[in-house]
């Protein structure tokens, strides 16, 4: 046996050792990323007009995942039938974008620089917020690699242009987005009656290509009607605000609202788009930790990336 009482049988439980998202190995060079899958955390939440603590959220929803640190052998689900993120799918772990104090503008680049890096790389970007205006400088990333299609579930549309000055906050992203001559359009999905947005808001957002579907609306039309909406053939970068969700299953964010989705709903839709579109990239966000001291906020986000991702993977090999 080796120093410290370990050995190479060491079982490497959930709660022992470096919280990666879902104990995947660490990439600190991100010029040597070798992955299907590199994971970044965007710890910011200077965007955010009420309750701050999203900045914490990566932390968070790494150490919750580590709950899901199934090993090689991948995750059986019998409903399915099916195998989900087996030792085929290569996921990594780069670390946090560093966010300079007070500094909006620094603090994006950073991020971008890393969204950037995964996509240079060939991998899949997965990047956990932090508020939902780091949203931007991952679909800034973007310019000059093709046309996308942004899923945006949310409680709030997210499409001011302007307010007090700012125009890089967690309101701004998806008018941002939408400016974005790559960007063909919005779905956005569970926007309901307490979003900030003005009447104006609604109607910019349509003119400039979005989709707009409330809660009750998506339950009318069922997981495979939202996804019929989105082009056929249209790459689709999906945007996750965690307070989609009802605050009776995630109470752990800024700004939570009530008649929001439960966990299945928001499940098939996604699985519903990895059937019919390329995924391109990921962002979750909104998870402040410290409005739920249950941790299951922090788990429900990290349990809906890791399904998202097994439904993107087992889509590419049954296509292939």
């Amino acid at each position: 046996m080796s120093n410290h009482g370990y050995d190479s049988g060491r079982l490497d439980l959930p709660f022992v050792g470096i919280s990666t998202f879902a104990k995947r190995p660490y990439v600190s060079d991100w010029s040597a990323i070798k992955a299907d899958v590199a994971v970044l955390g965007a710890p910011f939440d200077f965007g955010t007009q009420y309750r701050s603590g999203a900045r914490f959220g990566p932390r968070a929803v790494r150490e919750a995942s580590t709950l899901f640190s199934f090993g090689h052998g991948g995750a059986y689900d019998h409903e399915d039938d099916a195998t989900y993120l087996g030792s085929d799918v290569r996921i990594v772990d780069l670390g946090d974008a560093d966010i300079v104090h007070t500094d909006t503008q620094k603090s994006h680049e950073n991020t971008k620089v890393g969204v950037t890096s995964i996509l240079d790389a060939g991998a899949l970007p997965v990047v956990i917020g932090g508020d939902h205006s780091v949203n931007i400088p991952c679909i800034d990333a973007f310019e000059g690699r093709g046309d996308i299609h942004i899923l945006q579930i949310d409680a709030h549309l997210d499409f001011v242009d302007e307010r007090h000055g700012v125009r890089l906050g967690h309101g701004n992203p998806m008018r941002r987005a939408a400016e974005k001559s790559y960007v063909t359009g919005l779905t956005q999905v569970g926007i309901r009656n307490v979003s900030s947005t003005a009447k104006e808001g609604y109607e910019d957002a349509r003119a400039m290509g979005s989709d707009i579907i409330s809660v009750r609306q998506m339950r009318a039309l069922g997981s495979r009607g939202v996804t019929d909406r989105i082009p056929v053939g249209a790459k689709v970068y999906v945007t996750l605000d965690i307070d989609a969700f009802c605050p009776s299953i995630a109470p752990g964010t800024g700004t939570p609202s009530h008649g929001g989705f439960l966990y299945y709903e928001v499940l098939e839709m996604l699985q519903a788009v990895t059937k019919r579109h390329e995924i391109v990239g990921v962002d979750l966000v909104e998870v402040a930790p410290d409005y739920d001291h249950s941790g299951s906020t922090a788990v429900l986000a990290a349990q809906i990336l890791l399904n998202l991702l097994g439904f993107v993977f087992h889509a590419r090999k049954t296509k292939s």
